[in-house]
């Protein structure tokens, strides 16, 4: 059996390259890491046209808060702008008149 691949759709008995898997679904962790972010993780069947091997592996992983990291790789940081709230203004001397 050969070392497995970093790419999920290589045969990892043969080496052929798989179009796209034959299913595919996610997971969701229950608990968020230190920074409040949810890993979801999306995983595959493929099944080898070549050589009939069929094999369950990791697509990808993201990991989703309030920001954005895919596969290890963070999203680029923005500088956060204070949100200001809007105004608003009452007189309560014309509640007094309705």
């Amino acid at each position: 059996m050969r070392r497995q691949s970093k790419k999920p759709n290589i045969c990892p008995r043969c080496g052929y390259e798989v179009e796209k898997p034959e299913k595919t679904w996610h997971i969701m962790s229950p608990i968020p890491d230190s920074r409040g972010r949810v890993t979801i993780t999306i995983m595959g069947v493929y099944i080898c046209p070549k050589c009939g091997y069929k094999w369950r592996t990791t697509i990808s992983k993201i990991k989703a808060g309030e920001d954005i990291e895919f596969e290890g790789r963070e999203s680029e940081k923005t500088e956060e702008k204070p949100r200001e709230g809007k105004i608003i203004e009452i007189d309560l001397s014309e509640l007094d008149e309705v």
